[in-house]
């Protein structure tokens, strides 16, 4: 029996990017489907993804990235998915690369992928994301004994019981870090495989140096609360 993958895409204002990103879904075969979250756009991007085949679901209000994935998820379980991929709508993630994130979902007794753009890659970040990322990843190896060097990436694949848990529980602002630490705190085995992934095609990175300090003490205190609760 063919599994079936919803491949969830978070999207606002990505009317410029998101065809290609759907009709790269649909070329990986019938396995695969676009679920495109629309996060309250004022632009095309449901026109663009209908256009294309892909499953909307059209947000009344602004959840940012967090309540879009989870939305995705709930979604996903709901119809009877297997697994999901969360996939950027902004063309940073080919969607040829997610088999690699699946595969170990099916047959290495993995429950969480992520896509690291630094294990033998050679995409590069500005100066102070990287150190945020850098700051990240000790955090969760010293903390939590969690070893990924990509811990900010936001491609990534799940199998159906962490799906469950992030449908109950998920981070809902700059979740990817956060998300790592609550799996890993369920027991959950978290594996990282090093995929290609491209530059924006189009608009600009929200992510500013200052935004980038911001995110990066953010997200730690968030993870230290999660560690508390735990404890």
């Amino acid at each position: 029996m063919e599994r079936r993958v919803a491949v969830i895409v978070p999207a606002y204002n990505e009317e410029g990017t998101i065809r290609s990103v759907v009709r790269g879904v649909k070329g990986l075969g019938p396995g695969y489907e676009a679920i495109v979250v629309n996060d309250c756009s004022t632009d095309n991007t449901t026109l663009n993804a209908e256009l294309e085949g892909a499953t909307v679901i059209d947000l009344p209000v602004n959840l940012g990235i967090g309540g879009a994935v989870q939305t995705g998820i709930k979604y996903a379980l709901a119809s009877g998915f297997d697994a999901c991929v969360q996939v950027d709508g902004d063309g940073q993630h080919p969607p040829s690369e997610i088999p690699k994130l699946v595969e170990p979902l099916f047959g290495n007794g993995v429950d969480m992928v992520v896509g690291s753009r630094f294990l033998g890659g050679a995409y590069k970040v500005p100066l102070m994301r990287s150190f945020g990322i850098a700051v990240i990843s000790l955090f969760l190896r010293a903390s939590a004994g969690v070893r990924l060097r990509d811990a900010t990436s936001g491609f990534r694949a799940m199998n159906r019981a962490v799906m469950e848990f992030f449908a109950g529980d998920y981070p809902q602002d700059y979740p990817e870090p956060e998300s790592l630490l609550l799996a890993h705190l369920k027991r959950f085995k978290v594996a990282e495989v090093p995929v290609e992934m491209s530059y924006r095609e189009h608009g600009m990175s929200s992510i500013t140096p200052f935004r980038s300090v911001y995110y990066m003490i953010k997200v730690l205190l968030a993870m230290l609360i999660d560690l508390f609760r735990e404890l």
